[in-house]
């Protein structure tokens, strides 16, 4: 994307997704060349403190359900988008979403692709997206399709269908599930711990940390063993707050999920699972 093709929807898009200012948000755009992603890292090695939605920007408006299976052993989270909350907030649409939950259940579902052509009732998924579209007006789909099988699997709807959350877990666990899978809906974790958090992502937080180092001109002539040090140590309280098991639990701030974890039985979650409506 070359400056002249960045819109003001572009920015727009942006500016929503990191609550950067519009002119930030143009030049950030400009500068790399209007890769979105690229841009949100561009504003933060800026020093922006940008909302880190990340992949939670895709549907604007919309339902979604989590739900698991009788025995707790599956579960998934789906997401059917359409365009204005109008349409979101209507029984009808709620149900239509709940439906399609259902059949993905009901067929043992494991991916978005799977889900189109599952039947429900007597047409497919795909086939009732398409019913729906023409009877409402509105361009709508199902977005994202998330699965968690486990010993045990907690769901969790929040903010009137605009976040659902999967929990998976060792051991049965209903309300630790519940009350983890609130904190991940309130806090949207990038990882269960630091040994579990993608090289990619640790090598990104690194690159920002370093970019923002070399801006301060206290660290100016600093040998390198100690900026590698320094960006150890930043990488830590990184760690602290964006891995479930670190962060403070939310019901009880003197304690970490870890401790809570500990205290519930000593569960451990295995992975878990946040589509939100952006």
């Amino acid at each position: 994307m070359s400056t002249a093709t960045i819109s003001a929807q572009d920015i727009n898009k942006l500016r929503q997704a990191t609550g950067a200012g519009m002119m930030d948000c143009r030049k950030a755009l400009t500068e790399t060349n209007g890769d979105f992603e690229a841009a949100i890292d561009w504003l933060r090695k800026q020093g922006q403190k940008v909302a880190a939605k990340r992949s939670d920007r895709e549907a604007k408006e919309g339902v979604v359900i989590a739900q698991t299976t009788a025995d707790n052993k599956t579960g998934i989270v789906v997401c059917v988008s359409c365009e204005t909350d109008f349409v979101s907030k209507n029984a009808d649409f709620v149900a239509f979403g709940q439906t399609i939950a259902d059949a993905a259940i009901a067929n043992n579902v494991k991916t978005l692709e799977e889900l189109m052509n599952t039947k429900a009732g007597d047409t497919t998924v795909a086939e009732l997206v398409n019913d729906k579209l023409a009877t409402i007006g509105e361009k709508i789909g199902v977005t994202k399709f998330e699965r968690i099988d486990a010993s045990f699997v907690a769901s969790y709807i929040h903010g009137a269908y605009r976040i659902g959350v999967l929990v998976g877990m060792d051991k049965e666990a209903a309300d630790a599930g519940k009350d983890v899978a609130m904190q991940i809906a309130a806090l949207n974790p990038v990882a269960v711990d630091a040994a579990s958090v993608s090289a990619e992502v640790i090598a990104r937080e690194k690159d920002i940390i370093l970019e923002l180092m070399k801006q301060d001109p206290k660290m100016a002539g600093k040998p390198d063993e100690m900026l590698a040090k320094i960006v150890e140590g930043k990488m830590g309280a990184f760690f602290k707050e964006q891995t479930l098991t670190a962060q403070s639990f939310v019901k009880d701030g003197s304690k970490t999920v870890a401790d809570f974890l500990k205290e519930s039985g000593d569960v451990k979650v295995t992975e878990f699972k946040r589509v939100a409506l952006g």
